[in-house]
């Protein structure tokens, strides 16, 4: 199972190596890793997703804590959140395709940031399953080159869970 870790670290150099060398000697795999400012000044958040069973994320998040540097580890994986992703996918692109590609840019609503004579650049945000819808959708054109940040998330204060409201019928109106 893939499991979301929200790691608020001190803005210091070296910071982020000792916590990839941590889950490296651990045998973790960071499958993705995201880093930035924190609302804080001198404070990183770092969004990063592992693989795991919910023993071993427990056990690294316990060896988190311990790192010099790191201020706060939450496990983010249950919890209502947004999550977004950038991405930039270079596709093949013929005087006959590149309309159809153009539609389908605009359905996902993302944008065309470069046109050449035989490709498009579409740029993409969302969350990670829109990645993978407009990948899919994507790939019989060609894709020559694609380039993706990781996910970024930040817990919702409303505790809406958006995941949860997509699997339920739409509510009936009684007239």
């Amino acid at each position: 199972m893939q499991h979301t870790l929200s790691v608020l670290v001190e803005d210091e150099a070296g910071a982020l190596s000792r916590i990839a060398g941590m889950f490296a000697r651990r045998g973790f795999n960071i499958e993705s890793l995201a880093v930035g400012s924190a609302e804080q000044m001198g404070v990183s958040r770092i969004t990063m997703v592992v693989a795991g069973d919910e023993q071993a994320v427990e056990q690294v998040t316990k060896q988190l804590h311990k790192l010099i540097n790191v201020l706060r580890v939450q496990n983010i994986t249950g919890t209502p959140c947004v999550e977004r992703e950038l991405m930039l996918i270079k596709v093949n692109a013929t005087t006959s395709t590149r309309s159809e590609i153009l539609e389908l840019a605009t359905v996902f609503r993302a944008r065309i940031v470069d046109v050449a004579e035989e490709s498009v650049t579409v740029e993409v945000t969302g969350d990670p399953g829109k990645m993978v819808a407009i990948i899919q959708m994507l790939t019989r054109f060609g894709i020559k080159e694609l380039a993706r940040t990781g996910k970024i998330a930040l817990t919702r204060e409303s505790g809406v869970n958006t995941e949860f409201l997509k699997t339920q019928p739409l509510a009936r109106v009684q007239a």
